[in-house]
């Protein structure tokens, strides 16, 4: 018979270990723990998009408790709050979304944090991916990355709109309206595109139902399994970093996710919740009482969609009322065009943006340090531009509130925003590409010269020199260590044989977009300009220090003043 012996000076058995002798995590967490992660303010906006999503989950677990998703009708209690909507016909759905308002315990606070949470969720997606646009962040190896947050952005899309579509008021019966009338414009197979969606004439029984299981089941899956995805390929991508001193593309230089990143995390998720519940219990939004239950006969000023969709609204209230027959079939242009060419055009060329670009500069390098938006100015202006129409569309959506404030045409409004619609691109995209070589030129002139002191020096010929102050090398670093790319021109049109080449055409159609995007240029620094600036810059300083030694001669010897700087 054995005896057990017990090892008195070691503790085994604690839930650490027990964890890591099962699973064998230790070593994946030890390496993660020391992942290295640069500090930029601006890496926040993706941080804001995760817990704003968070936030979205708490509050919808709450509400999903309480919301009955159907079309049935039912009469809203005599003696319910609010006072407006008892005794009147509603669905049930619109019925319990009143009774989370008035009834439930913080149901209220609930439903306008949820709704406030989605707001700042798309508007930190929105944000985050102009940073990665404007900065190059989405060169290799991240294409792909890119393409998973662009599918996030068109996930929180469909999410938003399932979700305020929802509550069956007549804002959000009008949005779906609309939806079925973009369905139906499509040629051909728009009626059974509309039939499918609502399974049958609209508004029909079904849609929010549907619209329900999209919302709390299938569109917050997707957007879980691409937010994991995301970070995965951040984790093995490696994080990108701004351009600065020790930065290149072999090294990230920054803190360790454990405990600096991780402690910043954690104290950002509770202030972003934070604002969001103060937001809740203080900013009143969708109040759907207003409105009442969806009717589709009253129509007034004042109904838009959240900002996110806006611009949609905005461009089927600009496009004039075009239409024609075709074999048969009605094309509504006014709906197709607005309501189906222009997003769709708009996102294909969003999501195609990386691989245009490396097309035109033929670069196929990895970048992990980002650019200045002032360094890629044709990239800047085109970013502008999309900012620039999706505002300009914006306001067009909101032209009947613009109108009743401040008692204005609503055609006189329509038209002012067609014509800057169409004209504005040209102008935003000329004055921010001119700005940012007129940046450049800056930066050229600091480099080689460094900053002005507002000092005047005589020299020893009588002439004058300004003053300047030379950079310090970690700013001529930061200035200095891009490098331009410069159109690709096509090849000879003929080979060694005399023979044309089959290539010929679309190498000229690659040096003409190249010639687009790296025509007008301006080229860094280089390692003997510099050096020709530095040794121009010591002479002047010599002559500075023999004029210094005879003003000293002249004031011993004449006991005068003499003014040297001015």
């Amino acid at each position: 018979m054995t005896t057990p012996s017990y090892n008195q000076g070691k503790k085994k058995g604690n839930l650490g270990t027990f964890v890591d002798e099962r699973l064998g995590l230790s070593g994946v967490i030890k390496g993660f723990a020391r992942k290295l992660f640069p500090d930029h303010w601006s890496f926040l906006l993706g941080e804001i998009a995760l817990y704003s999503f968070v936030t979205l989950i708490l509050t919808g677990i709450f509400l999903t408790m309480f919301f009955v998703p159907s079309m049935g009708s039912t009469t809203y209690p005599a003696d319910a709050l609010p006072v407006t909507q008892a005794g009147m016909e509603m669905s049930e759905a619109y019925a319990s979304t009143l009774r989370l308002s008035f009834e439930i315990k913080g149901g209220l606070l609930m439903r306008q944090m949820h709704h406030w949470a989605a707001l700042l969720f798309m508007a930190s997606i929105v944000a985050h991916m102009f940073r990665v646009f404007f900065t190059g962040a989405f060169r290799k190896p991240r294409e792909l990355n890119w393409l998973v947050g662009f599918t996030l952005l068109i996930l929180g899309l469909l999410a938003g709109f399932t979700g305020y579509s929802l509550p069956d008021d007549v804002l959000s019966g009008n949005g779906l309206r609309i939806a079925d009338g973009v369905a139906k414009s499509i040629p051909i197979l728009g009626t059974w595109v509309s039939w499918g969606l609502f399974g049958g004439q609209f508004p029909g029984m079904d849609i929010i139902p549907r619209l329900f299981t999209l919302h709390i089941l299938v569109v917050p899956g997707l957007i879980l399994a691409l937010v994991g995805l995301h970070l995965l390929m951040v984790v093995v991508h490696k994080h990108t970093q701004y351009p600065g001193p020790g930065r290149k593309d072999s090294n990230v230089v920054g803190f360790p996710l454990f405990p600096v990143y991780t402690a910043k995390a954690g104290g950002f998720f509770f202030i972003v919740f934070g604002v969001i519940a103060l937001m809740g219990a203080v900013l009143s939004i969708n109040n759907v009482w207003n409105y009442g239950p969806y009717d589709p006969s009253p129509v007034s000023a004042g109904a838009q969609p959240d900002w996110y969709m806006l611009f949609l609204e905005g461009a089927l209230r600009l496009m004039p009322g075009w239409e024609f027959e075709f074999l048969g079939f009605t094309f509504p242009m006014n709906i197709i065009i607005p309501g189906v060419v222009v997003p769709g055009i708009l996102f294909t060329a969003l999501a195609a943006y990386p691989f245009i670009e490396k097309y035109a500069t033929g670069d196929d390098e990895e970048h992990h340090v980002l650019d200045r938006p002032r360094n890629v100015p044709v990239r800047t202006a085109i970013g502008c531009v999309i900012i620039t129409e999706f505002l300009i569309l914006a306001l067009a959506g909101s032209n009947d509130i613009i109108a009743t404030h401040f008692h204005m045409s609503i055609n006189g409004i329509t038209w002012f925003f067609r014509i800057l619609l169409l004209t504005a691109p040209f102008i935003v995209f000329w004055c921010v590409k001119r700005i940012c070589l007129a940046l450049q030129r800056r930066d050229r002139e600091l480099v080689l010269h460094g900053r002005g002191t507002g000092k005047v020096v005589q020299l020893s010929d009588g002439g004058f020199h300004a003053v300047h102050k030379p950079l310090d090398e970690y700013e001529r670093w930061t200035l200095v260590q891009h490098s331009a790319h410069r159109p690709i021109p096509a090849g000879p049109e003929r080979d060694a044989r005399g023979l044309d080449r089959a290539e010929f055409k679309s190498e000229k159609r690659r040096e003409k977009l190249s010639r687009f995007f790296f025509e007008d240029r301006i080229e860094p620094v280089t390692p003997s300009e510099l050096a020709e600036a530095s040794a121009s810059h010591h002479s002047l300083h010599a002559g500075r220090t023999n004029t210094a030694t005879q003003t000293t001669a002249q004031l011993v010897e004449k006991k005068e003043p003499v003014e040297i700087e001015k």
